[in-house]
């Protein structure tokens, strides 16, 4: 027994022992990192990594809050700040290999072309594009003085494809009926469900969304590189262009390794040029007097609720009701505060976590305070329902947006259960609706209900639009009905004011809140964004196993692919407990 104790005692020595000293190890990292900063050097070439995987903004919780990772709008804001800063003498561009999506082209587009405006150089390498998310990997970078490619690399600059699963074909193999009603032809979510190929209307709207994007694309492009778009045209269509040729063509400026190019930014820089990383760049702060302009930032799927977790490894939801409501009501709140961006980046979600995110804008607008969307790579379905009531709403040109419908239903699975020999029986009281949602499929009444439930829905989401737009029911309707629309489509039929990026919002913020135009504002961020120590609070209690089987988990569930998945089966099992949706079409940008 002596023995045992003695075990526990060792046992539970080490342990403790182990804890303080990675308690230990945390804190003279961060203390490190806060008391000794750096000297900069006089000359700085900031660097840029597009092959990087950036969300949208900020994680405000888990396990990447305490890595202090920044959004891809901080990225934004550091390089406009970096304008103003005398050290700062350039920027040199790692292009990506990939796609990094037609809107986030488009706004760094535009960064760059402020950012060399300043009068400052911008050198951009690649070491090859792959034939994968259509041009923007070479729509990213078009803006710089110079492009670099690696020798014996291809520049390969697609048109788009986009691709859809459909499910209709397995669900008839397995006999289970899919009963997800559209509100109306152009609201193709439910397609992926109830058909084995695209519809005409679904088809129409892909198209036109394909042909805007393309189009946007290669006109900036062409502007950038001094080009006809005709030409340009017939010669990214024409498939891979072997680096050495897209000198010729003037696509490309210079064949070079990454060393070179970095080499070249580096003199270009001026003596004793130094590269920073833009991620760890810290900007010139405007002072603690300067008026104050609040973000609040959603990503990803609209849900309910909120994250209740103060564990560090879990990631609050991006676009939960709850949080995002509650950090505008608080942005409204503060006095300091003159005016809310909303940067909204979202396929839409549940039109009651919209509704409720509506509400608390309609609430700060009462009490005087303005409300300007920002619109990031998606504000579609939910996320256009959750924009629809601000005072401004500024979309980028490749934006998808609109998606203005609903859809709803279930999925019958008592015919695939009954081939595996499971039979059901039913004892139902309180009506006939009362099992409307069980396994087997809709009686005419409880479909009637369902569509009548979903009509409201869609009602309520037009009316909302109208009241926002300045539309009547009918001219809002002519333009929804569920389709998509392009920031530069949603333009000309009224659903957003104005084709702008990020900090094209923070000036009409600025313009809106009656601050003068050559008055840089603070941007302060809803909810909170913890501090390396804030976030590091929550470690204890978590084992060591446990926090690397999280991490684990973390990094499969930020794969792109596992994330769709998991939205699509997140939307079935909502659509399946009779919860309407709100949501755009899936579909892949290739």
């Amino acid at each position: 027994m002596k023995t045992f104790f003695l075990s526990m005692a060792g046992a539970l020595a080490a342990m403790f022992i182990f804890i303080f000293l990675i308690f230990s190890f945390f804190m003279m990292l961060i203390i490190g990192a806060s008391s000794s900063k750096p000297e900069r050097p006089d000359a700085v070439v900031l660097s840029m990594d597009l092959n990087m995987e950036l969300s949208d903004q900020a994680p405000s919780g888990g396990f990447a809050a305490l890595s202090g990772s920044p959004g891809f709008i901080d990225l934004l804001t550091r390089l406009k700040a970096a304008e103003d800063d005398e050290s700062v003498k350039g920027l040199f561009i790692r292009g990506a290999f990939i796609g990094t999506g037609s809107s986030r082209a488009e706004e760094l587009r535009q960064a760059i072309h402020s950012f060399r405006d300043s009068g400052k150089f911008v050198i951009a390498h690649s070491q090859g594009t792959l034939g994968v998310g259509g041009p923007s990997a070479y729509w990213s970078i078009s803006a710089a003085d110079e492009i670099w490619m690696q020798p014996g690399a291809d520049l390969v600059v697609p048109g788009l494809t986009f691709e859809t699963e459909f499910f209709k074909g397995l669900f008839e193999k397995i006999d289970v009926t899919p009963e997800v009603y559209p509100f109306y032809e152009y609201k193709n979510a439910p397609n992926s469900y109830n058909e084995t190929s695209y519809t005409e209307p679904h088809r129409e709207a892909m198209r036109a969304l394909a042909e805007s994007l393309w189009e946007t694309g290669l006109g900036d492009i062409a502007e950038d590189r001094g080009l006809s778009v005709s030409s340009l045209k017939a010669t990214l269509e024409g498939g891979m262009i072997p680096a050495e040729k897209a000198v010729e063509l003037k696509l490309l400026d210079k064949t070079g390794y990454p060393e070179e190019a970095s080499e070249a930014a580096l003199e270009q820089g001026g003596k004793g040029a130094q590269l920073v990383d833009l991620v760890s760049y810290q900007a010139p702060a405007p002072g603690l007097r300067a008026p104050q302009i609040a973000v609040v930032g959603g990503e990803g799927a609209v849900v309910t609720g909120g994250s209740e977790s103060d564990s560090p490894f879990a990631s609050p939801p991006g676009f939960a009701s709850d949080n995002i409501a509650r950090a505008i009501l608080d942005a409204g709140a503060n006095d300091k505060v003159k005016a809310i961006i909303f940067r909204v980046d979202s396929p839409g979600g549940s039109p009651i976590a919209a509704d409720q995110i509506w509400n608390a804008i309609e609430t700060v607008q009462a009490d005087g305070k303005p409300v300007i969307v920002s619109m990031g790579s998606l504000a579609a379905s939910g996320g256009y329902y959750v924009s629809a009531g601000a005072d401004y709403i500024l979309a980028n040109r490749a934006t998808l947006t609109g998606s203005i419908g609903i859809f709803g239903g279930k999925f019958a699975i008592e015919g695939g259960l009954n081939k595996l020999g499971i039979t059901f029986d039913r004892v139902t009281v309180g009506g006939e609706f009362a099992g409307a949602y069980g396994t087997s499929t809709f009686t005419d009444t409880q479909e009637a209900a369902v569509k009548d439930m979903l009509k409201r829905g869609y009602d309520r989401f037009l009316n909302i639009v109208a009241d926002g737009r300045g539309m009547t029911y009918d001219e809002v309707h002519e333009v929804a009905r569920g389709r998509v629309w392009t920031g530069a489509d949603a333009l000309e039929v009224g659903l957003v004011d104005e084709l702008g990026t990020f900090m094209d919002a923070v000036e009409k913020a600025k313009e809106l809140a009656d601050i003068e135009a050559d008055v840089t504002p603070r941007l302060v961020y809803y909810p909170h964004r913890p501090t390396g120590l804030e976030a590091l609070e929550a470690l204890f209690g978590v084992s060591a196993e446990g926090a690397e089987a999280a991490i684990m988990l973390n990094r499969l569930t930020d794969d792109k692919n596992v994330q769709a998945l998991i939205e699509q089966m997140a939307t079935m099992e909502a659509v399946n407990s009779g919860q309407a949706q709100i949501v755009m079409p899936r579909f892949r940008e290739r």
